[in-house]
């Protein structure tokens, strides 16, 4: 909500500050470069931290640019305040390690997709609410200023920002059993190093394989968070509240799409192994791909809908099915790699930026949808030691040896203890790695 609060009304933004398309799509880039740095260093925070404060933290820093974005005056303004509004964008990390943390692998698709699809759903809302609900009303407060009712409308979206921050902090854990402060006290958790959690999530092909998939899908919904509603107005003539409710409908398919995408790719999985996992996810990507490109032919509004709909559902079922994959590659890292992967999709988004920002928007959308289907054809190299690949099983003994020596079997990333637990209900409720007891968070499902 905060994030693209501003994006259904970069059209009253250009009239106002007199800027070209150019300066926009600049700004648009840097509201997607800043959370590109944030969660590569979240990832390995979250695993030696755990999510709760780092999620308040970034929260609330991204809270308070928000609040001040009326201020801007100018196109490098607009762009700065629009870099520190993107930090909030991170939080996605944090998300993603707690569901990790909370499910089993074999339902983490599920959930891991149904929270981000849910998350992601904001930037549905935000078109409709910021748009087309209280721009409106705010431009009637303001007696028809639209100037002032742009200035002032994304004070809402801060101080929902806000609220949110102190209740993570107060009222939220960061792991079933409690904070990662106290489980580190009692040594039921032992402490990592940041850098040395980062450095193996980065060695890791695996990573960076669906860092590329996740910036084809992920990259892709950003992208038309800020597109979306400028594309309707320019293509169709439409007004700024109609062109954000059409814009609108890309992020509601949120509400299932992800969640649908996370689900198959666990039924898949419990069917075929990770093959199935790694089948789902190509085959999505290149409905994705598809879909654009025929988007970027449509010449009529009822046209652009009917083909935005599906385009969005394949969109949010490729970032479901992408951490589905996710919590298997390297389970003891898992919050380096989950920020590494999830940066992926910024990246995505600032490259898909720059096409739109030299191009006209038809050519750009062409352009991305050839990437994505190109995209699709990476699950064949994705091998993760244990699992059989798409096309080639390479889960061989020694691979398997290698996935225990690794130090965890589990459903979690979160590191194990150091030592064996005294404590006898621990024990039971712990994983048994190696022929030793050592509690995982994840494990715990009583709450």
């Amino acid at each position: 909500l905060m994030w693209f609060s501003i994006s259904p009304l970069l059209s009253e933004v250009q009239e106002s500050l007199s800027l070209t398309k150019e300066q926009i799509w600049s700004s648009s880039i840097s509201a997607v470069s800043g959370t590109i740095i944030m969660r590569f260093i979240l990832g390995p925070f979250c695993d030696k931290y755990g999510p709760r404060i780092p999620m308040g933290i970034i929260l609330l820093a991204s809270a308070i640019p928000t609040a001040l974005t009326g201020l801007v005056t100018t196109s490098t303004g607009l762009a700065t305040i629009r870099f520190f509004i993107g930090v909030g964008g991170s939080t996605f990390v944090m998300c993603q390690y707690w569901t990790s943390t909370m499910f089993t692998k074999e339902w983490a698709g599920t959930a891991n997709a149904t929270v981000g699809g849910w998350g992601n759903l904001g930037g549905g809302i935000t078109q409709l609410l910021v748009g087309s609900i209280l721009f409106p009303l705010f431009k009637n407060f303001f007696h028809g200023d639209k100037e002032k009712a742009w200035r002032t409308v994304c004070i809402f979206p801060a101080t929902l920002g806000l609220i949110t921050a102190f209740c993570v902090v107060k009222f939220t854990d960061d792991s079933p059993k409690g904070n990662f402060d106290k489980l580190k006290r009692l040594e039921i958790i032992k402490d990592v190093s940041v850098t040395k959690s980062f450095t193996k999530g980065a060695m890791n092909v695996n990573t960076w394989l669906l860092f590329v998939q996740y910036a084809c899908c992920f990259g892709v919904e950003i992208t038309m968070n800020n597109a979306a509603a400028l594309y309707f107005k320019e293509q169709f003539g439409l007004n700024t509240e109609s062109a954000a409710a059409i814009a609108s409908i890309f992020g509601w398919m949120n509400l299932f799409a992800r969640g649908m995408g996370g689900y198959i790719s666990d039924k898949t999985n419990s069917r075929w192994g990770m093959s199935g996992r790694l089948a789902w996810q190509s085959f999505v990507l290149l409905m994705e791909g598809i879909m654009v490109i025929v988007f970027s032919q449509s010449t009529s509004l009822v046209s652009s809908i009917g083909v935005l709909v599906f385009f969005s559902i394949f969109v949010q079922a490729a970032e479901g099915s992408t951490y589905g994959i996710v919590p298997y590659v390297n389970p003891p890292i898992t919050g380096s790699i989950s920020g590494i992967i999830g940066a992926g999709g910024n990246v995505g988004a600032v490259a898909f930026g720059f096409c739109f920002r030299e191009m006209n928007a038809k050519t750009a959308f062409l352009v991305m949808g050839i990437i994505i289907v190109s995209s699709s054809i990476l699950s064949i190299a994705v091998f993760i030691p244990g699992h059989p690949g798409l096309i080639w099983r390479r889960n061989t003994a020694d691979e398997i040896e290698d996935v225990s020596s690794s130090g965890d079997n589990s459903a979690t990333h979160v590191p194990a203890s150091n030592s064996e637990s005294s404590n006898d209900s621990l024990e039971s409720e712990s994983s048994s790695v190696n022929g030793s007891h050592k509690y995982s968070p994840a494990q715990d499902t009583t709450r």
